[in-house]
């Protein structure tokens, strides 16, 4: 696997290393379940030559299609041992959905658990290439299913040595799929490596920060590259149980298990920050708090700060073909440059260019792109994607940012949902963030609708923030009057509970198109 042996900075050497060094401290929590290192790199080494003995051999790809487990690490952590390359699946996919991702990777196992079991056997019916699958906790998910830990019980503990080239896949992760079919980041151990240093440098070492919660699902990078860092340094990981987000049992849980780091999306942030007893808490082991993966107004910020003030709150930036994070905004900055994403993180060179490539001027518009080594390798399979992604040697990311005098970064919007309202381009997150002040509003989703005489129109989804006392028409038109020009006002006003996401948090605006603009 490799020409050059003895490197062993994948995170299965990480997880020997530490078993090796520290076998009683423990890795992995989850409820009441806990695992040493020395636990959980033996588990490690039977499930992987479990999936060795079921065929799955060094560049194979097998697929994790689970809730939130410890058996779901050790799943990640397995494949790296034998040079395997893991495929996580969004536990919300139907079948069909499913066996796309089967059979666009070409994975020939699946681990997966109970509640999905059904659902993963009706996928394999349209994928033959995944011939067996383990079942955590147990139950039919196909042909060839075997129990979980039967599986491990009656797998070699015999740790074969294997070099594996640090250049080769890892994971391939799919990205959310918000228009057409979901693409195959392909991450190699190196991008993972290099993205876990990254943050390690930008958040500095401490000793008092050795805790972090996961509590986003597994088969999101903010997941996986989430439990790198503690298992890099041989730290501790605490799992949140997926389903529907509690924020009163998230809060319960960062103080009983004395949590010092975790990362949520904005609006799991904005659940915690509103419980009524939440000063009340004694979250003083809390270090370190970020957020990302969908925009935050400026006012939620400032509420997050004031809730935490012991923490350094950190906005991090990216996606998933990044490993994810390219930009960062240190706890410093964090008033200073309230609303901005930072400045690039160690290892990520960014440009901000026009549609030709030219480096537009500070402080104008344009798409930013990356170069460096968390950048992923490829799509998988579709190299016509693979290389318009990578047009003029940099990684097109579609977000359209500024970039201040000092060089601190914004982000204006997606390049796929500006609006052209009349030959004027109206940046959505312009807009949310101004509407996301009024009092009344709780979330909004600016989309274009199409008009005869503009072309397009904005037209503002809005989930109020009391659903008894909403905002009125007129409300938003007087206050978007004194915050926005003319043409970037909405034209019109929708109301709705909540705005319909994806797994990772961000705003199926396609969804909302589809409704809208009939």
């Amino acid at each position: 696997m490799s020409a050059l042996p003895g490197k062993g900075m994948t995170i299965s050497d990480q997880i020997a290393r530490h078993a090796r060094k520290i076998p009683d401290e423990i890795a992995l929590r989850h409820g009441e379940v806990s695992r040493s290192y020395a636990e959980f790199d033996e588990r490690v080494t039977r499930l992987a030559n479990a999936l060795r003995d079921r065929g799955v051999r060094p560049g194979d790809r097998y697929a994790v299609a689970t809730l939130n487990h410890l058996e779901t690490i050790e799943s990640y952590v397995a494949g790296s041992r034998i040079g395997a390359i893991c495929v996580p699946i969004n536990f919300r996919l139907v079948a069909d959905e499913i066996a796309y991702h089967l059979n666009d990777s070409g994975a020939a196992a699946v681990i997966t658990d109970t509640a999905l079991a059904d659902t993963v056997a009706k996928a394999r019916e349209q994928a033959p290439d995944a011939k067996s699958a383990l079942v955590i906790g147990g139950g039919d998910a196909g042909p060839g299913s075997v129990e979980f830990e039967e599986a491990l019980a009656t797998a070699s503990a015999e740790h074969d040595e294997l070099d594996v080239d640090q250049e080769s896949p890892a994971f391939i992760m799919y990205t959310s799929g918000t228009t057409g079919r979901p693409k195959g980041a392909v991450l190699t151990h190196h991008n993972l490596l290099m993205h876990t240093f990254s943050l390690l440098v930008h958040n500095g070492v401490s000793e008092d920060d050795r805790v972090y919660l996961v509590g986003v699902p597994l088969f999101h990078i903010a997941g996986v590259s989430g439990m790198l860092g503690p298992l890099l340094r041989g730290g501790r990981i605490v799992l949140s149980s997926s389903g529907r987000f509690d924020p009163r049992e998230t809060v319960e849980m960062l103080e009983r298990e004395r949590i010092s780091g975790c990362f949520f999306v904005p609006a799991q942030w904005q659940a915690i920050c509103s419980l009524p007893d939440i000063g009340e808490r004694d979250l003083s082991a809390l270090r370190r708090i970020s957020w990302g993966a969908a925009p935050a107004s400026t006012t939620l910020l400032r509420q997050i700060m004031e809730t935490f003030p012991q923490a350094e709150l950190s906005t991090v930036f990216g996606q998933t073909e990044c490993s994810p994070v390219t930009t960062a905004l240190r706890a410093e900055d964090a008033l200073r440059k309230i609303g901005s994403v930072g400045t690039p993180m160690i290892n990520v060179e960014v440009r901000i260019v026009d549609d030709e490539m030219n480096d537009v001027p500070r402080g104008e518009v344009g798409e930013i792109v990356y170069r460096g080594p968390t950048v992923m390798r490829e799509y998988w399979n579709k190299p016509e994607e693979t290389a318009e992604a990578f047009r003029g040697g940099w990684f097109h990311s579609g977000d359209l940012v500024r970039q201040d005098d000092d060089g601190y970064i914004y982000v204006v919007d997606r390049k796929k949902d500006m609006i052209i309202s009349g030959g004027e381009n109206i940046y959505c997150a312009e807009v949310e963030e101004a509407l996301s002040g009024h009092p009344k509003v709780g979330e909004v989703a600016l989309i274009g609708v199409p008009d005869q005489r503009w072309g397009e129109t904005p037209l503002a989804v809005i989930a109020p923030r009391d659903p008894a006392d909403p905002p009125t028409e007129d409300d938003i038109e007087t206050w978007c009057r004194a915050r926005l020009a003319g043409y970037k006002r909405p034209r019109q006003v929708r109301l709705v509970e909540q705005l319909p996401r994806n797994p990772s948090g961000k705003v199926l605006k396609t969804t909302l198109r589809a409704e809208y603009r009939k």
